[in-house]
């Protein structure tokens, strides 16, 4: 057996070379896949995408928010993996009374770098773990930030609006963008946005810019023409969530989006 330490400082006893894996958490589903781990993965979430591959083959034990206990338990995992903020802690306490299960607490670039070498480190994939996790962190050392300190609001939900706050690890994606978080300083990882023109200009300046994420909410053009109206002076964009909040294998991807979108915000 091997024991390792996950990101909430629980000690996790698992085979050292599981074969029955359940991923909680899309972004882990594919860092896994990245991993080579292969058909040892059977089970994900409704919600694991990438590869597609897996999305159309792998067995679906419900959402992130909502596992399906039942169906979970007829795949016998001998390790499961999940994430502090993405799944419910009920869920968690219960499966954890019956199988090994390995948390990840990600809220920065240096968390996802540790869970990347963590979830290497339990699924015996470390040598390939260790590479991926170098060839993200060279990828954002040569990530040039905006020249302007830009204050950007990133939205990620809708009736209310939701946006990015501090201890997110978007709010980490935007700061090492360049850009200033315009709600970095409410209260709440999530702070909510009533009325986004009169909140965003309380205690400062508006946001100079609002990006619409892809996910959780799926804002598309109608919304993006609503929050032009609301706030004209700002620039509001469209953005790939995955690029600012997956923070698996698929940050390897990241720098070069945010290159591209820099550029297009400063000028």
């Amino acid at each position: 057996m091997n024991t390792c330490t996950d990101q909430m400082g629980r000690a996790v006893q698992a085979p050292a070379h599981p074969q029955r894996i359940i991923s909680l958490v899309p972004s882990q589903t594919e860092l896994l896949f990245d991993l080579g781990l292969g058909e040892r993965v059977v089970g994900i979430t409704k919600f694991c995408i990438h590869p597609e591959a897996w999305f159309r083959s792998k067995p679906r034990v419900g959402g992130t928010k909502n596992v399906d206990l039942a169906k979970l338990r007829t795949l016998k995992p001998d390790l499961i993996i999940g994430n502090k903020e993405e799944n419910e802690r009920a869920d968690i306490e219960a499966l954890e009374r019956e199988f090994p299960v390995w948390m990840s607490e990600v809220n920065d670039l240096d968390g996802a770098l540790g869970m990347v070498r963590g979830v290497g480190t339990i699924t015996g994939t470390h040598s390939a773990a260790e590479a991926l996790a170098s060839r993200i962190a060279a990828g954002f050392a040569q990530l040039h930030p905006c020249p302007t300190p830009l204050r950007v609001a990133y939205l990620i939900w809708r009736k209310p609006y939701m946006a990015a706050g501090a201890g997110t690890f978007v709010h980490d994606m935007l700061l090492r963008c360049g850009f200033v978080n315009a709600y970095g300083d409410r209260p709440g990882r999530y702070p909510i946005v009533e009325d986004l023109a009169a909140h965003a200009s309380e205690g400062g300046a508006p946001p100079e810019v609002v990006l619409l994420s892809s996910e959780p909410y799926p804002f598309k053009g109608p919304h993006l023409e609503d929050i032009q109206q609301a706030l004209p002076q700002a620039r509001v964009l469209l953005v790939d969530g995955e690029a600012f909040c997956w923070y698996g294998s698929r940050l390897l991807q990241s720098p070069a989006y945010f290159h591209a979108l820099i550029p297009r915000l400063d000028h």
